[in-house]
């Protein structure tokens, strides 16, 4: 792709202050037909490394991002690596990059949750106020009178199931414009304050109603930490991380990460990328399971990996692989993924992946229930992290692809431009 002239579709507006500031309140909220089996031993896909590469340099070169790392991997081990372009001033982008990885941090919140459904410590229908009574409450929002919001008690009680698959009621005031209203005018947090009182949003529906992205992955995440008894940072390191080898994952960024730390830039209306220092609170009151990790692009690989592998990685169990097959099937019952608007659009654009397929969603993951020709095929998981960093893994193709930079917007075109071709290379014969 080649340098564009300036075009508001690529080239959004740069943010003022105002917008800068609805971010920072809300971009926690980013960043198969059930019957075939997940894991039938299908011929493995296999992307011709040059390629891939060649992929991510045009890329680069043709500023769709300023830098990017690429993986792809299977249930044996890494397939290709690779990088293009400058993380940061004086720091190549590699593998082992320190990325905010924001959203990623959802799927491994509910694998914590997992972990322990699948010790029989909680089940998929645990009400969330057995666990945490506050959770009670959450109203949903009704309407209004005049500036004062109206609020009724929700007609479900939701669960473990309905926070994993975003049916909670729980949505972003990025998505959702009533939510940034009822904020507002209630001089709420948002859920970048990092505290306990930044959790409690209202409901938009009734839980089970519709697909609702918001911080339903931060109060599993607190169930987690009350039926475990440990905070949620050291219920992962002893559980997941250490496990899986994941050394450069952390709820802060430690001293042998910060070298390594890519930086974060925002694409301004001549099309050029400028500095936007953003990151999850630091030492906050609560460690959000919706956004508060750092990751490698290799440490990520190894989570993905384990899935491929059922439950395993490196003779390390982390879940018995029925769980794992628990985990990966459509949690949600009728409801369907629906197409995401933004209610920001300088940070982030619409996000419909494959228009016109049916969604679903996992306990962890977004989950596709059809082939796409040329990439991804039926139950394959995937999600991202608000500053582009998105990964997708496939049980019937054993294949799981990475590819992370640290910009906004969020899904813009360009960047999902180099998404497809790079996943299309992964599934490419060699």
């Amino acid at each position: 792709m080649k340098n564009r002239p300036h075009d508001s579709r690529f080239h959004p507006a740069p943010m003022d202050d105002a917008s800068r500031r609805q971010f920072l309140r809300a971009a926690a909220g980013l960043g198969a037909a059930s019957a075939l089996p997940l894991f039938p031993g299908a011929a493995l896909a296999q992307g011709d490394p040059a390629r891939l590469q060649k992929v991510l340099d045009d890329s680069v070169a043709a500023n769709r991002f300023p830098f990017v790392v690429g993986m792809t991997g299977n249930a044996s081990g890494v397939t290709f690596s690779g990088a293009s372009g400058d993380a940061a001033p004086g720091l190549k982008a590699a593998p082992d990059t320190v990325f905010r990885i924001f959203s990623m941090t959802k799927a491994v919140g509910s694998t914590a949750a997992m972990i322990l459904i699948d010790r029989g410590k909680m089940s998929f229908d645990t009400p969330v106020q057995e666990v945490l009574p506050e959770f009670a409450d959450i109203q949903v929002l009704d309407g209004w009178d005049g500036d004062k919001p109206r609020l009724r008690a929700p007609r479900v009680k939701a669960t473990a199931r309905h926070l994993a698959t975003h049916t909670s009621g729980l949505e972003y005031e990025f998505w959702r414009p009533e939510v940034a209203e009822f904020l507002g005018k209630t001089k709420r947090p948002s859920i970048l304050a990092g505290t306990k009182d930044a959790l409690f949003y209202p409901m938009t529906t009734d839980p089970g109603v519709r697909w609702g992205y918001g911080p339903s992955i931060d109060w599993l995440g607190l169930m987690v930490e009350k039926i475990s008894g440990q905070r949620i940072d050291a219920f992962l390191k002893a559980n997941l991380f250490e496990p899986l080898g994941m050394t450069d994952t952390d709820v802060e960024v430690r001293p042998h990460m910060q070298p390594r730390l890519a930086a974060v830039k925002a694409r301004g209306a001549d099309g050029k990328f400028g500095d936007f220092p953003l990151a999850p609170p630091a030492s906050p009151e609560v460690y959000g399971m919706g956004h508060a990790l750092y990751s490698t692009p290799q440490d990520y690989m190894r989570f993905l990996r384990m899935f491929l592998n059922r439950g395993t990685l490196n003779g390390k169990r982390v879940l018995k692989d029925s769980s794992v097959q628990q985990m990966l099937a459509n949690q949600m019952g009728p409801v369907k993924f629906e197409k995401m608007v933004t209610a920001v659009p300088p940070v982030t654009a619409d996000f419909d992946p494959f228009p016109g397929t049916v969604k679903t969603h996992s306990f962890a993951f977004m989950r596709n229930e059809s082939d796409i020709p040329g990439r991804r095929r039926a139950g394959s998981q995937s999600w991202a992290g608000v500053l582009n960093t998105h990964y997708w893994f496939d049980p019937r193709s054993d294949l799981a692809g990475i590819i992370m930079t640290q910009t906004l917007p969020f899904v813009e075109p360009p960047l999902m431009a180099a998404y497809e071709e790079f996943e299309k290379a992964a599934y490419a014969r060699a």
